[in-house]
């Protein structure tokens, strides 16, 4: 450790006591890791900050001593934005986690960063509300965290991405000073929107540590609807014929053959021999009115679908919700052997191409010679391609080699090599790749420039977003 280093973390303790600074080996390995593959720097310490005015305190140390600092909390990051990327210390948040407000009228919460999701959706289900951003990580992951990533998740077809649902936030910045953004209020029109600013941009431009949310009353009744395909053209044709109807589904998830197979049990389904893709879609709406929309859809994907089923049981929704959010640690036991690993992808491109993208990625994957298992949100054309990747040199090359053909399908068919886990450090090359496509290569220069108004020192989440040699 670097006479730098030594000296910043001493003023750490001083300032801030030993119990909440962790130093030891033991008790900082298991920050080199979060859910991504992707294996980070031993962190020189780890603080546990309770409130706004401690991490105020660490960053003015770290800003002075010049010590690079990565935010944490629930650590399901899966592009490796929460570890370590240079020598430094990680700031969790996971000891801010409480509700501070709840305005039911006004439709807002106010909650910390270090809040699970679904402990968040528990607590408001008592009053019949929920917090619709809904990622499939969700019982472990934060709201710090789906800030950080503008996560998105199966709901985002009806709900939109985090973004949608931020009134405002307070931000602890590189050099300590604490500001707040946004307000209480749905609408406001006061200059720059720092608020939207700090959304997605995964711990690089300042620490959030509150944040105003919106809510939603619960759907009233709820019903699914399953389809089995003999191809994803016709999963695709359903959908869009769904949508054009004026039906807009609550979820609408597709997966394929191996990622059915792998989940089956925990849904508690009989797949048809043909079948290689399958369509679950959830609608809602009044009572009265569930059952026309739920004939309607079920009409549409039986044009497209030999079987299709209803379930209104909320027990076997809820199991069967709950077995595609494991979906890819189900995938998990498809592995060659213990030592290979899935590396998840997360591109998007315009719903209407989505057939035509999953055909190419398919036509790769076979090229590239790497199994590959696809699922995602269809109803807003958000493709998960799951590679099983050796993991050797050799198999992270052709593991990246992939990942950069998916990424360009992305490209060629307008859309985003991210769609909601964010950049980090495994996609910086592939950002910088759809800009350049796009011919407009001085939108990462215009990032960097904000980037360095906030932290002129570099010290936050240092080879996040942008790609930085060491």
């Amino acid at each position: 450790m670097q006479i730098s280093g030594k000296s910043a973390i001493q003023e750490l303790i001083d300032k801030l006591g030993k119990d909440i600074i962790l130093t030891t080996k033991e008790e900082l390995i298991p920050y080199m890791k979060d859910a991504s593959y992707i294996k980070g720097k031993m962190p020189l310490a780890v603080c546990l900050p309770e409130n706004a005015d401690q991490i105020s305190s660490i960053l003015k140390i770290c800003n002075k001593f010049k010590i690079n600092v990565t935010a944490r909390s629930g650590g399901t990051s899966l592009t490796g934005s929460s570890v370590e990327s240079f020598d430094g210390i990680i700031i969790s948040t996971m000891n801010l986690n409480r509700l501070l407000e709840l305005d039911l009228s006004s439709r807002y919460v106010v909650c910390e960063p270090g809040v699970r999701i679904d402990i968040l959706n528990t607590e408001l289900k008592k009053h019949n509300f929920f917090y619709p951003p809904d990622p499939a990580s969700s019982r472990a992951s934060t709201i710090g965290g789906s800030l950080s990533t503008n996560a998105g998740g199966l709901r985002a077809v009806r709900y939109g991405a985090t973004k949608e649902w931020v009134l405002g936030m307070e931000v602890v910045l590189p050099t300590g000073e604490i500001i707040r953004t946004g307000e209480y209020t749905l609408k406001r029109s006061a200059g720059y929107d720092l608020t939207a600013l700090m959304i997605g941009s995964e711990g690089t431009l300042g620490i959030i540590t509150k944040a105003i949310l919106k809510i939603e009353p619960l759907p009233e009744t709820t019903a699914k609807i399953m389809g089995f395909y003999r191809d994803i053209l016709s999963v695709g044709k359903s959908m869009d014929t769904i949508k054009s109807q004026g039906i807009t589904p609550i979820i609408a998830e597709f997966m394929d053959l191996p990622t059915i197979n792998s989940i089956k049990k925990a849904m508690g389904i009989e797949v048809p021999a043909y079948t290689q893709y399958l369509l679950m879609v959830d609608i809602d709406s009044a009572p009265e009115a569930l059952e026309r929309k739920l004939a309607s859809a079920k009409d549409i994907m039986g044009k497209f679908s030999e079987d299709v089923i209803v379930i209104r049981d909320q027990k076997r929704m809820d199991e069967i919700y709950a077995a595609r959010k494991g979906a890819y640690s189900a995938l998990l036991e498809q592995r060659d052997n213990s030592n290979q690993l899935i590396v998840i992808g997360d591109i998007i491109v315009p719903s209407s191409q989505l057939a035509d993208a999953l055909g190419e990625i398919e036509g790769y994957a076979r090229t590239d010679g790497l199994k590959t298992t696809l699922f995602g949100h269809i109803g807003d054309g958000n493709i998960h391609a799951n590679i099983f990747m050796d993991n050797t040199e050799e198999g992270r090359k052709k593991m990246a080699k992939l990942q950069m053909d998916i990424a360009r399908v992305a490209i060629r068919h307008r859309g985003s090599v991210s769609a909601e886990h964010g950049i980090g450090t495994e996609k910086n090359e592939l950002l910088y790749e759809e800009y350049k496509e796009r011919n407009s290569l001085y939108t990462l220069e215009v990032m960097r420039l904000i980037k360095k108004a906030f932290d002129p020192n570099n010290i936050l989440n240092r080879g996040k977003i942008f790609y930085e040699p060491d």
